[in-house]
């Protein structure tokens, strides 16, 4: 009986090998555009035609090859970057297994011009079929220039499969942004067919950036840098006015090499627990750099997944570089009002307007009055006062009051101006805080102004396991569902770091002994129920985490309310508590808490510019 088992011939082989690395057009884009950065160029030009389907061209000005190096690199495992197993544990390019060109050629028409920079004349080396390989000398420009046609010309099965040509063509855009934005030392230039429509000078990471995304991208940007022995983090995140209802974008490198790892991307989701609603996604921009040694890129041909020695390190060394540089800013949406339609205006948000955390100018100012110098009052003004009086009366002449009284005057005068700028309060329909600032007019909803107030708060006694209770002087008995009370005696232990302390009656009923500071008489038992039942709804549809969830029920239904009257002591009392928090200008569920009118936009809207 014959073998079924068979050694597969060379040429099925490497179809089958080739597979893996040339998925679509976007897969070839790649490893060219890689190829020429590890030949250290200087410029790069990609060209396609039919979203890569007929024409992918990747010409550099880089070292270029040699005849004979140009017939090796289009052999499987042929490879200029690694040479033994020391260099495949430390590897510190992009390409580095030998594949792609082989890949590319047995599934494509190859093309390869190329020339040394020392060399007076170059190669061309072509490949019609696995059979045809033919090379002339030729003269062309220093570095390389591949051409790749005719994808999947000897597969047609695969080329079926292939999508939409704006679809393919949109992987590919995807690509080149992303190795364009790691190498900003780099020029890059794409045309589709005949059309330039990226032209990337060299320049500087934010210039890069503001190229690829728009010219102010910068200013609703954060930076993110932090340096140690081990490893690095620096790059840009993201404002909340640029979050996205996709992911996409979220660009994470490793060395510069764009990566996939879904734990640094947890620990950047993390850090924007604050901030994030349900079902949206952070922008970030940022540069993890390691030793080589320390990481794994031989996981997969693309080479985008990437294993580290200690990966939950680097998870918190990046959760807390993140975190630090969030709350390092203010993010304060500004508003203005533009000519939207005919039909009326419209409020915008200024996404790109950031205030520094520590600085208090532009925030309200309640200093009080510096103390009266008062001018001395001697008996014998007093006297010269009523004897005038007197004389007046009797007389009818003029009174010399005024020879004394100017003293009062004058230091009445005095206080006034000494007297330090205070900030007026206003409370609208007892729902916002309105307050004069340095560049005009700051808004303030004291609904999440407190809530952030709170949540702050709760976090804080749940770490110091020191609970701030008000004894109740007539304890409270109430009845929940079933539910409501196995939750809260499975909370028992943190609701009372909050401040509640509950006994737990038969038949569901819980006695309430005593509550948090915070709370208002004859608020607790509607404060205590609602704060159950957010946390079973967070529970179910955001599904955070436990102490987190706790804090952000408990502060959404204790804080102050819209339509609470506030005194102007509660309210200036209530905005220093504000911005004392790590995070002023944002409520725990990312709603904002502060928005600003400038002067320039009443001038506007008044005519006076």
């Amino acid at each position: 009986m014959a073998s079924r088992i068979k050694i597969l011939p060379d040429s099925l082989a490497s179809k089958i090998a080739a597979g893996e690395v040339v998925q679509r057009p976007e897969s070839v884009v790649k490893e060219l555009l890689e190829n020429a950065v590890d030949a250290n160029a200087a410029s790069i030009e990609l060209i396609v035609k039919q979203a890569g389907k007929s024409l992918i061209q990747v010409c550099d000005d880089g070292s270029g090859m040699t005849e004979e190096e140009a017939l090796l690199c289009i052999h499987k495992h042929a490879t200029s970057k690694i040479s033994s197993m020391e260099d495949l544990e430390s590897i510190k390019t992009l390409g580095f297994r030998g594949e792609a060109l082989s890949s590319i050629a047995s599934v494509c028409q190859l093309e390869i011009r190329t020339e040394t920079r020392d060399a007076e004349i170059g190669t061309l080396l072509k490949i019609e079929s696995e059979n045809e390989i033919t090379t002339e000398k030729i003269s062309t420009s220093k570095g390389t220039c591949v051409a790749v046609k005719n994808m999947f010309y000897n597969i047609p099965a695969r080329r079926k499969f292939l999508k939409t040509d704006n679809t393919e063509l949109k992987h590919i855009i995807d690509t080149f942004n992303r190795i364009a934005l790691a190498h900003p030392e780099i020029a890059f230039k794409f045309y589709n067919s005949e059309n330039l429509i990226f032209d990337y000078a060299i320049g500087t990471l934010e210039e890069r950036i503001e190229q690829i995304f728009a010219d102010n991208m910068m200013e609703a940007l954060i930076p993110v840098i932090q340096e140690t022995d081990y490893l690095s983090l620096n790059g840009f995140i993201g404002k909340p006015s640029i979050f996205k209802k996709s992911r996409g974008e979220q660009y994470l490198f490793l060395n510069k090499r764009f990566v996939i790892n879904k734990n640094i991307n947890h620990a950047v989701f993390t850090a924007f627990e604050n901030i994030l609603e349900k079902g949206d996604y952070p922008f970030f921009i940022l540069f993890l750099t390691i030793d080589p040694k320390k990481v794994d890129v031989n996981i997969h041909p693309s080479k985008l997944e990437v294993k580290f020695d200690d990966e939950k390190d680097i998870y918190n060394f990046v959760l807390s570089v993140v975190r630090k540089s969030i709350s390092s800013h203010d993010l304060v949406p500004t508003m203005s009002f533009e000519n939207q339609t005919p039909q009326g205006e419209k409020l915008s948000f200024n996404a790109f307007t950031s205030v520094k955390q520590n600085d208090f100018s532009d925030r309200p100012n309640f200093s009080q009055r510096e103390p009266r110098e008062r001018t001395a009052v001697t008996d014998e003004d007093i006297d010269l006062v009523f004897s005038s009086l007197t004389k007046n009366i009797k007389t009818g002449e003029s009174s010399s009051y005024d020879s004394v009284g100017n003293k009062f005057d004058k230091q009445i005068e005095h206080s006034a101006s000494t007297e330090i700028e205070t900030t007026f309060l206003i409370q609208l329909h007892n729902k916002y805080i309105l307050s004069q600032i340095k560049s005009g007019l700051m808004i303030i909803d004291q609904h999440v102004a407190h809530e952030r107030i709170l949540y702050e708060k709760v976090l804080s006694r749940l770490d110091a396991n020191m609970p701030f209770t008000q004894q109740l002087l007539f304890p409270i008995k109430i009845q929940f569902d079933v539910a409501s009370y196995e939750i809260l005696k499975e909370l028992d232990l943190m609701v009372t770091k909050i401040g509640f302390k509950l006994k737990y009656l038969p038949k569901s009923y819980i006695l309430i002994e005593g509550v948090p500071d915070d709370i208002k008489n004859g608020s607790e038992e509607k404060i205590l129920r609602e704060f159950v039942s957010e946390y079973l709804n967070n529970q179910t549809e955001k599904q955070l985490e436990e102490k987190d969830n706790i804090a952000k029920s408990y502060s959404c239904k204790a804080a102050i309310k819209a339509g609470d009257k506030l005194s102007e002591k509660e309210m200036r009392l209530l905005i220093d508590q504000l911005f004392a928090t790590s995070m002023p200008y944002v409520c725990p569920h990312g709603r904002p808490i502060v928005i600003k009118i400038s002067l320039e936009e009443f001038d506007r809207r008044f005519g006076r510019t």
